[in-house]
């Protein structure tokens, strides 16, 4: 062994030490039962176990399992069970050893715990399933039996994003797609707010970073008026508190880059135009813990002596606590300066589960068990829902994944009984969906509901403060439109099952009527025979035939016999085709050939970690997606579809969220290599207040200043407000950008957006 190897190695072992020694001083100061014995053979073991590998950054494997260790110690704020298990986390599945190892060594529950978070890595997966999907469902079964391994899966999958650098960019965009829709809205779900935000965060700063450093530099740029406005809008509040006598706190909450993005997207507005980037925090000590709900009315009721309430924005978190544990009271407060302000008031208890999540509630009994206080009651209904979609899951992974989402996402309302008692329901459900949450029998047999004693349909969207009585009847069956207007998890599982059963009944109803036509005219049954039939009826597949003849919307005749006996059937309708590509060349390529080229077939040996670039020639090559309906300087991504040809969507495009999480290995980084020789189609939307000249100069602006084409114009005029959407023909996003920048200097134009 040379010097450099010796001293990389010294240099090493002091990384590692250092690392495990301030993972210890951590747990040392906490509140848990202090059990360093095991800790440190547990990361002994771990040590030895990962001893000559390195991650892709080049340190050494140790400090991965040490680094989410810690967090789950520091951040989540769990205990040496949890952190035993957060170090041995990659021992199973990347060693020789085995789960029955650990549990021999360090005990059944870290064993339990270990193999938990295996399965959720591993496993073999049919070519159709979607590996992520799959370890998803892994992932909520393990969680149901010890909900630690889902939070220290959440630790290690914080700590992979904090060093995503290192990872090629089509690996960035799936693991940081895969966070986005799994991974953050558990952390919420869990009541891990700090966490929840910076995994956020970061999937943003990989998928769109210049996007994410324009808002950073935003938010940088106006600190300063921030503070301004923050030490004026608290002054008054704080000399009420001190009047009172309550120990406070108050902080200053920025909206995160993350947040104030995906308001941009979906409320289609500027920074600028984002009123809540600034929220006041008054965290208090209670002088009883008893009375600390009173407390938090007492300096709401002072505060609104100060400043002008919004009527409209009181939230009572306190009263009826989230999901995920939160607790606070939200009003929003108008200040000096005109703009309205947020204030959040909390007790230092709520604040810490607010942080900390359910693990802030946690009691350890001597054994290492978990004992949920009673405030875990919403976690449990939540898990038992869980429980109750995987009992009976979808057969198709993705599907399963975006009925947890529904319930991953949703914010709550609160809806009440005949008898009064609340339940809590996802916000935007419907009274088919209440059905549903009180008994699978009451939902399946309903025909509608009383909302606060006024007949509705089962479609009907509930409120805040709703009281619901379902009706039902015996002879009323699941209807397959309900699940057009189901969407909690659970209704929408319970529904699909009830059909698929249904439909199995129908379908072998449709088999006995096949089979009963062809022996009474001596043909023999055999699956091709289905199909041919099926395709006679323009019926693509065999199942849903057989559907049709159950229910007995199609009949079989003669004319179904004269195929069957080689008579020539009539042909059926041709073959439709696809426009993948929305582009059209500019005047002097429209001869070009070029045009015509065949879609890019991916070969065996192809390259994944590389970017693919897309050229004003080899455009034609790839197939440019309707659902997103990407330009050149948007971020990008390409899919392998199942042809092998490559598909390209907007990282931010919904339909590229599930594939990332679902077919990572077919996710290539895209890039533009574009000259601005074609043109592409956007859609701009204006709204403003009518006057006479208005449209007149709206397009002059476009088609003479800015000499763009523009071939469609569609406007509506009501009460003197008017909307509108212009279709224009441009080389890229900076021409959107231009247009838009132009437009909004028009008078009485209030709103001009791009829609995608």
């Amino acid at each position: 062994m040379n010097d450099d190897q010796i001293k990389r190695e010294a240099d090493d072992a002091k990384l590692i030490d250092d690392a495990f020694q301030h993972l210890i001083d951590t747990y040392m100061a906490s509140r848990h039962r202090k059990k360093v014995d095991v800790i440190t053979k547990a990361f002994n073991f771990a040590r030895q176990a990962h001893k000559g590998v390195r991650r892709l950054s080049g340190e050494p494997y140790i400090l991965h399992p040490i680094a989410v260790a810690q967090i789950a110690c520091e951040e989540v704020g769990l205990g040496s069970t949890s952190i035993c298990a957060a170090l041995l986390h990659d021992v199973v599945e990347d060693t020789d050893y085995t789960t029955e190892d650990i549990e021999n060594i360090f005990g059944a529950k870290v064993a339990q715990i270990v193999d938990g978070l295996t399965k959720i890595s591993g496993g073999i997966f049919g070519d159709k399933a979607s590996a992520q999907a799959e370890n998803f469902k892994k992932l909520l079964l393990t969680m149901s039996d010890d909900i630690r391994v889902i939070l220290i899966k959440i630790c290690d999958r914080l700590h992979n994003m904090r060093t995503l650098q290192s990872q090629p960019a089509n690996k960035q965009y799936k693991i940081a797609g895969e966070t986005l829709y799994i991974y953050a809205p558990l952390a919420n779900r869990l009541g891990l707010n700090k966490i929840k935000t910076e995994l956020e965060n970061l999937s943003f700063c990989y998928e769109h970073p210049e996007q994410y450093a324009a808002i950073q530099k935003k938010l940088e740029s106006t600190q300063a008026s921030r503070h301004i406005l923050f030490d004026s809008f608290t002054a008054p509040i704080e000399k009420a508190m001190k009047e009172m006598g309550i120990k406070y706190v108050i902080k200053e909450r920025v909206k995160s880059p993350y947040s104030i993005w995906h308001k941009m997207q979906t409320k289609h507005v500027t920074f600028d135009e984002i009123y809540d980037i600034l929220a006041v925090r008054i965290i208090f000590t209670p002088q009883n813990r008893e009375d600390e709900i009173n407390e938090c009315f007492k300096i709401y009721v002072a505060i609104s002596k100060i400043y002008q309430s919004h009527p409209d924005r009181l939230r009572d978190w306190i009263n009826h606590p989230k999901a995920n544990g939160y607790q606070a009271l939200h009003v929003t407060l108008m200040s000096k300066q005109g703009r309205w302000i947020e204030v959040q008031i909390r007790s230092d208890k709520m604040d810490e589960v607010a942080e900390q999540g359910f693990a802030a509630h946690w009691k350890y009994k001597e054994d290492g068990n978990i004992e949920m206080s009673e405030d875990d009651g919403e976690l449990n209904d939540w898990l038992h829902t869980i429980k109750e979609i995987l009992d009976d899951p979808q057969p198709n992974a993705m599907d399963f994944l975006d009925a947890i989402k529904l319930n991953l996402f949703a914010s709550e309302i609160f809806v009440f009984t005949p008898k009064g008692e609340i339940k809590t329901m996802p916000a935007g459900c419907t009274a088919l969906d209440f059905a549903f949450s009180i008994h699978t029998f009451l939902g399946s047999h309903c025909i509608g509901a009383k909302v606060n004693h006024k007949l509705v349909p089962l479609s009907h969207k509930l409120q805040s403060g709703d009281q619901v009585e379902i009706l039902t009847s015996k002879s009323q069956h699941v209807q397959p439109s309900w699940i057009n207007f189901a969407s909690t998890a659970k209704a929408k599982a319970k529904i699909e099952a009830i059909l698929r059963r249904d439909s199995r009944e129908t379908q072998k109803r449709g088999e006995e009527t096949l089979c009963a036509f062809l022996e009474k005219n001596d043909i023999q049954y055999t699956n091709t025979t289905a199909d041919q039939l099926a395709a006679i009826h323009n019926i693509p597949k065999r199942e849903s035939f057989l559907q049709a003849l159950g229910e007995r919307t199609i009949l079989l005749g003669d004319s179904d016999l004269n195929v069957l006996k080689g008579k020539k059937a009539k042909s059926q309708k041709s073959k439709g085709w696809r426009k993948y590509v929305p582009f059209i060349k500019s005047d002097k390529d429209k001869n070009n050939e070029q045009q015509q080229m065949s879609l890019f077939v991916v070969p065996e040996k192809f390259n994944r970690k590389k970017p693919i670039f897309i050229t004003d020639d080899n455009i034609g090559q790839y197939k440019f997606m309707h659902c997103c309906h990407p330009i050149p300087g948007d971020d990008i991504l390409g899919f392998i579809d199942t042809k092998k040809q490559i598909e390209i969507h907007k990282r931010s495009c919904p339909v590229a969220a599930k594939l990332k999480t679902s077919f990572g290995n077919h996710i290539l980084d895209a890039k533009w290599d574009m000259h601005r020789k074609l043109y592409f189609d956007a859609t701009i939307h204006i709204e403003g207040i009518d006057r006479i000249g208005l449209l007149n100069e709206v397009t002059r602006i476009i088609s003479e200043q800015m000499n763009i084409n523009m071939h469609k114009v569609v406007l509506s005029c009501e009460e003197g407000i008017f909307k509108g959407t212009l279709e224009v023909r441009i080389h890229d996003k900076d021409d959107v950008k231009a247009i838009i920048e132009s437009l909004k200097k028009v008078d009485n134009l209030q709103k001009v957006t791009q829609i995608m």
